[in-house]
């Protein structure tokens, strides 16, 4: 294909609006391994030329693009889709060229309809033709050169008494634009214009857009109910992944596993004073014992580690470590390298606030003392100590509290070597901080999930995460809960409140988290009723769990995750559409997968107090079905079957028996009229 591009003075062609784009091409798009790229554009050109597009990619690894062909809505736009199959980064562009074969041969179509033609359009058909076999692979120079062979020959023949025997000719010929237009595709012509950016995709590996997450203090599995407490070990902890991988989940993701700091330690429900036997809070990272890459010696060895994350790997769980760079006043770092820190005006080192909150048992880095470039290499080489130890996985402990262009390098830094390790931002901040976070590299981000309850608020809220630009780059993670989260939904609401926050979590996004024991222990005692804190914090003491409650919600996790793997339609977020009900306690929604094959829709009753009922109306057209049609849904949770029929048909939900339904679209009875 000829590169050439054409002096500006003489370009007819303008690509404009490539996209999907991040501020125009600044940042990339994401997707992961095995999706498409839709590339859409507007590609104008004066006049009535026949244009032809291209999509050109190619993966960081690739010299020579690839194309694919773009087609034309008939308004100016164009698109065409390409696969990206293994993770890293992909480029792409677009280039349109005038097909000057194609359009002399509809208007000389058009004049032989209307008897109109004359010998010098002969003529330049062949000329254009010849051109044409001089650049296209050999397999279709026989063929074009025969046409124009035939139509040289027409123009020499052409008297009234050869019409005939011409018509003879040309007839076979006019049929074969389709053949012709592959052609002139592949070979282009020196009006080529090429759009001046190339636009760049993060591809990752499937789990960073499609993963159920498990959170828990190793800590606390150390004993069960009845016996002595006494400090959980990983090798407790890797007995517990039985019961995580029993659930079904993808990701298992620890606290800080580090030693601890002792000065300043904060005492049980953050106290300030602690007393001998508490353990701490593990983001109060560092100790005599070690700092980053280190294991805390109540939890074990690295050996311990290594054999926690194999034992998960072999269950099917991905680990997660959480990375939080901040140290306790004990962290080597404090001492080696004070000058990592800032200095109060008495010589101390300015611990972590957030007023009127104190956090004296942490120390944050100043990313602005003059070794910043020997601190980002270090913290750099934190994250890439664990990588080497197998962990793909990092939960980053609020990265709004550190320079954006950090994250940015460190992720690019991380991710140009180790393409299958994501990052996921933990920064319940401000939308625009959220958002740049997500375009710096993170792969995954928490989001205001947690405080969204009213139907108006998540329809709202899932309409912008799912149907603007942040679809391209921003992956939410929902969580109902976590370690410092306690919302009041869950202080109130009861278990149903628990349920349906966890059916809306795993069908609403296609990664969601949640903290447990608690969560499906439906534990929802606040420290006061003024704030959104556990009582008794796991954060600050261990706890014992006693997972074989009757009430526990882990058979609902495990029926969730099971329906989430086995339906299609619930790996992606960009298909979802909120369907109308009629009564404002019910929500509803519907999920398909990308050929339309599975779907899945999901009603939950909002009131943990009243039941609620209505008529949910069904876009059939949209889901393959005729407008009469009958059909079976099947509820993914209880295993029950209805027979619904039409648009619109009749729900009920009792928050007390199951706030909420996840049906499948199982089967067609009858096709209706429509």
């Amino acid at each position: 294909m000829s590169n050439l591009v054409q002096s500006k003075r003489r370009l007819r062609i303008v690509i404009d609006s490539l996209k999907p784009a991040v501020d125009g091409g600044r940042f990339p798009i994401k997707r992961v391994v095995g999706e498409k790229v839709r590339v859409c554009a507007v590609i104008l050109c004066d006049g009535h030329d026949i244009l032809r597009g291209n999509v050109l990619f190619r993966h960081a690894s690739e010299g020579d693009w690839q194309q694919a062909p773009m087609e034309c809505d008939g308004n100016d736009s164009w698109t065409a889709e390409f696969d990206v199959s293994q993770s890293g980064k992909y480029y792409f562009t677009a280039e349109a060229f005038i097909d000057r074969t194609i359009t002399w041969f509809r208007g000389f179509r058009k004049k032989y309809d209307a008897g109109q033609f004359e010998a010098v359009d002969f003529e330049t058909g062949a000329i254009l033709l010849r051109e044409l076999a001089s650049v296209i692979p050999k397999k279709g120079v026989e063929t074009v050169s025969k046409w124009a062979d035939l139509l040289n020959r027409a123009s020499k023949t052409m008297t009234s008494d050869t019409m005939s025997e011409i018509s003879g000719l040309i007839k076979p010929f006019l049929g074969s634009e389709s053949e012709l237009a592959q052609w002139t595709t592949l070979a282009g012509d020196r009006s080529l214009v090429r759009y001046p950016i190339e636009l760049a995709v993060s591809v990752d590996p499937a789990y960073a857009a499609n993963s159920a997450w498990y959170e828990f203090f190793p800590r606390s599995v150390g004993c069960k109910p009845g016996e002595a407490e006494r400090h959980g070990t990983l090798v407790d902890a890797e007995k517990h992944l039985d019961y995580v991988g029993a659930m079904g989940f993808d990701v298992v993701y620890l606290p800080p596993i580090y030693p601890i700091g002792k000065k300043f330690r904060k005492g049980k429900n953050n106290a300030t004073t602690a007393q001998p036997d508490d353990v701490g809070s593990p983001w109060a990272i560092g100790g005599a014992e070690g700092g980053f890459c280190s294991i805390h010696p109540d939890l074990g060895t690295m050996a311990d580690f290594e054999r926690f994350q194999k034992r998960a790997n072999k269950l099917g769980l991905k680990v997660a470590l959480d990375i939080a760079f901040q140290c306790s006043p004990d962290h080597p770092y404090v001492s080696k390298h004070p000058e990592w820190f800032k200095k109060r005006p008495d010589g101390s080192i300015q611990y972590a606030e957030n007023p009127p909150k104190k956090y004296q048992d942490i120390y944050p880095f100043d990313f602005e003392c003059e070794n910043v470039d020997e601190l980002w290499d270090e913290l750099k080489s934190v994250v890439l100590f664990w990588v080497k130890k197998g962990v793909k996985i990092f939960r980053v402990d609020n990265p709004h509290t550190k320079p954006f262009h950090f994250w940015e390098w460190l992720i690019a830094e991380v991710r140009s070597e180790h393409t299958d390790v994501i990052f996921l931002a933990e920064a319940f901040t401000r939308p625009h901080i959220m958002s740049y976070l997500a375009k710096a590299g993170f792969n995954q981000s928490y989001t205001y999930f947690t405080w969204r309850t009213s139907k108006e608020d998540l329809t709202q809220y899932l309409e912008e995460l799912t149907q603007t630009d942040l679809i391209e780059y921003f992956r939410p993670n929902f969580w109902p809960n976590t370690p410092d989260i306690l919302p009041r939904e869950l202080q109130s609401g009861g278990r149903p409140a628990f349920i349906r926050r966890l059916v809306l979590a795993a069908t609403l996004s296609s990664s969601y988290g949640v903290y447990g024991p608690v969560y499906e222990l439906s534990e929802g005692t606040p420290r006061d009723q003024d704030c959104e804190e556990y009582l008794d914090s796991e954060k600050y003491e261990l706890k014992t769990w006693n997972l074989k409650r009757p009430d526990s919600l882990a058979p609902l996790m495990t029926c969730l995750n099971r329906a989430r793997k086995e339906n299609s339609a619930l790996s992606s977020n960009r298909r979802l559409k909120f369907l109308k009900i009629s009564n404002e306690n019910l929500i509803a929604f519907v999920k398909s997968s990308e050929d339309g094959a599975n779907v899945v829709i999901v009603v939950v009753n909002l009131s943990s107090r009243e039941k609620a009922a209505g008529m949910i109306e069904l876009p059939l057209q949209s889901l393959g079905l005729n407008a009469g049609a009958s059909f079976y849904v099947r509820d993914l949770l209880t295993e029950a079957r209805y027979e619904w029929k039409g648009e619109k048909n009749y729900i009920e939900l009792d928050p007390v028996k199951m706030p909420a339904h996840v049906f499948v679209l199982e089967r067609v009875l009858e096709r209706g009229q429509g």
